[in-house]
């Protein structure tokens, strides 16, 4: 398999430049260049493998040219080190926990996937990892590439935009770990990113490469935990259909399960649920893409104004609305309407959400049908949310966070500014 621009075809690279490349020369995203079907069997049998197993036979038609078998292994088995349970919330809905890897958060997989695959990929050369991150991107990013030789990383985040918690996990640890406050929003985060790979001076002087979902090794790994979530759910499901729905800011989840489904994964449907940043709810229903600025809401990590992966999804539909449409709705939902459904959820089902999983789970509440069995992402520990959760449960205890020692550098919403930082 390799890997060609959303934006042209006739350039065709492996995984491993995909990779270290991180966006195309044209400003396109890398994709596949074709997506295989699994086999029936394999989907028939899948109770039956570990999650490993299940890993290694879904990732390795995307990454052969690059890694061998031994080295996809051992990848995977230091990416896939934690569980991923799916956990009944109600009659007709489960939630697919992600976040019980080392920082809490669904990011954990593909940071640790794609920082195995850059230390393969590297050759003893220095790599600079640019990633923009709205929050829990950074903390992945900075503990899946923390001390990883060869490798200095840059997470820029939004100042005043993410939680004291997912700060310190950005901020503490320094080494080859550096965090960059914007003072601006998300998008102008992402699109200094963007100027920087765009940047032809700057990348003859620097090898660099990115760790948002833009990169395919951080979309790629993605895709595995709704096979795992369909091994655990399969004696559940009878005769109902499976439909997931997934909070969606930049649209790197909702991409990576398109990409499971056309390989076979029997999912009927998806769900993109969306806070106040409604581009991609207004696009499926005005047939008009406007990107705008983001909003800042209470599910934090969504507020995205413009995301990067809508072009990815486009891509795969061929530029074709109507066949999107039978894939995949959207709904939107004010932060009034999280904090609602964090309330209740606790008080009906005894399950506590947090802010991007509640609006998963309101998006599936008003969508399921009967001859249908739910999923929802819960995408991040809710203590990393626990100034939002302590407004409608009080008793909620938040993680004790201490900033003084950590480190960062702020600076303005420049490219120049940024530039001094890199080189």
């Amino acid at each position: 398999m390799k890997y060609i621009s959303t934006r042209q075809k006739n350039e065709t690279i492996s995984f491993k430049e995909a990779t270290l490349n991180g966006l195309a020369k044209d400003g396109g995203l890398y994709v596949p260049n074709h997506i295989p079907s699994l086999p029936k069997a394999f989907f028939d049998q899948l109770e039956t493998y570990s999650n490993h197993e299940i890993a290694f036979a879904v990732l390795k038609p995307f990454v052969s040219d690059s890694l061998t078998e031994t080295q996809l292994k051992s990848v995977i088995f230091q990416t896939l080190s934690f569980p991923l349970p799916t956990v009944q919330v109600n009659k007709n809905s489960y939630a697919l926990e992600l976040f019980h890897g080392p920082t809490q958060a669904f990011k954990d997989i593909g940071a640790r996937f794609m920082s195995r695959c850059l230390s393969y990929f590297n050759e003893g050369k220095e790599v600079i990892v640019l990633v923009a991150t709205s929050g829990d991107t950074g903390s992945a990013v900075a503990n899946g590439f923390y001390n990883v030789s060869g490798i200095k990383v840059k997470i820029l985040f939004p100042k005043g935009k993410v939680s004291p918690y997912q700060e310190f996990q950005m901020t503490s640890l320094g080494n080859n770990i550096q965090a960059i406050e914007i003072e601006g929003t998300f998008d102008d985060c992402q699109a200094l990113v963007k100027q920087a790979f765009n940047d032809t001076n700057l990348r003859k002087k620097l090898a660099l490469s990115s760790a948002n979902s833009i990169n395919v090794a951080r979309l790629l790994p993605q895709m595995l935990y709704y096979f795992i979530a369909y091994k655990q759910l399969k004696s559940a499901l009878g005769d109902k259909k499976l439909v997931v729905s997934v909070p969606s800011g930049n649209f790197g989840n909702l991409t990576a399960g398109l990409i499971a489904k056309k390989l076979g994964l029997p999912i009927s449907r998806f769900i993109a649920a969306n806070n106040a940043n409604d581009t991609f709810f207004n696009y499926l229903t005005t047939e008009i893409y406007t990107p705008k600025p983001s909003v800042q809401t209470l599910s934090n990590a969504m507020d995205v104004g413009a995301p990067s992966n809508f072009e990815r999804i486009m891509y795969l539909y061929n530029q074709q609305l109507e066949a999107l449409k039978l894939d995949v709705s959207a709904f939107t939902f004010s932060d009034q309407a999280t904090l609602n459904e964090l309330k209740n959820c606790y008080k009906n089902n005894h399950y506590l959400l947090d802010p991007h999983g509640a609006i998963g789970k309101l998006a599936l509440d008003k969508s399921l049908k009967n001859d249908e069995l739910g999923l929802f992402l819960e995408t991040a520990h809710p203590q990393k949310f626990s100034s939002v959760i302590q407004k409608v449960i009080p008793s909620f205890k938040a993680p004790k966070v201490d900033l003084s020692h950590c480190s960062k550098k702020t600076i303005k919403n420049n490219y120049k500014n940024l530039c001094d930082l890199l080189e």
